[in-house]
C-alpha cells in the first residue's frame, strides 16, 4: 500500500526536472497540477519564468495538460491565456481525469508523467493509473486551503512510514 505513495522522482521545482532525460525515457506528455506546482495557490497567472519553461517544453515536443482539483473559474483563468488544455474539478486521486488527459494527448500511460506537489492527490492518482509521477516541493504552502493543510499532515505521516521502511531516496 505505501508504495502507491512513492513518486518516480522528487525535485524542488518543475525547473529542476531534466527534460532531456524525460524525453529520452519515452515520455511525450506532461500532466501537471496547477496550484503550488506551476504557480503559488493564489497566483492568478503564469510567471515569465513559467512561460519560458512551457515554451521550452513545447519546443522539445512535449504535450502539456493541466489537471487540477480546483474550480473551472480558477483553472480556466490561468490556462486559457497561455493556451493550455485543462481539466478542472478533477477529483484526484480518482484516475478519471488522468485517463481523460491521456486521451486528449493521444498517448499511452507509459508515455506520460504527472507532476504535482501532493502525495495524496497527484502521486497517488498517477501511481494508481500506472503513470510516472514527479513530486515537487509546494511553491507557497502558507496559501493553502484547510483541506490541503490537512492532507499535508497525512503526507508527513506517510513520509515518516516510508522513511522508516527505507523506501525514500531523498531527504526531508
Amino acid at each position: 500500500m505505501l508504495k502507491q505513495f512513492i513518486p518516480r522522482l522528487r525535485v524542488d521545482t518543475i525547473y529542476d526536472i531534466d527534460l532531456e532525460a524525460l524525453w529520452k525515457s519515452g515520455v511525450k506528455g506532461i500532466i501537471t497540477d496547477l496550484d503550488n506546482t506551476l504557480v503559488g495557490a493564489k497566483d492568478p497567472g503564469a510567471t515569465p519564468k513559467l512561460i519560458e519553461w512551457l515554451k521550452q517544453v513545447s519546443a522539445m515536443g512535449f504535450q502539456v495538460v493541466i489537471v487540477s482539483n480546483n474550480s473551472q473559474v480558477r483553472v480556466s483563468a490561468f490556462a486559457e491565456p497561455i493556451r493550455l488544455p485543462y481539466i478542472s474539478r478533477a477529483k484526484k486521486p480518482s484516475t478519471r481525469a488522468f485517463r481523460k488527459a491521456i486521451q486528449l494527448m493521444k498517448l499511452s500511460p507509459n508515455q506520460a508523467v504527472v507532476i504535482g506537489d501532493q502525495l495524496l492527490t497527484d502521486v497517488l492518482g498517477a501511481n494508481r493509473m500506472g503513470l510516472n509521477s514527479i513530486l515537487v516541493t509546494p511553491i507557497s504552502p502558507k496559501d493553502e486551503s484547510i483541506f490541503t493543510r490537512f492532507n499535508r499532515r497525512v503526507e508527513r505521516y506517510i513520509f515518516g512510514k516510508l522513511r522508516k521502511r527505507g523506501l525514500l531516496t531523498w531527504d526531508k
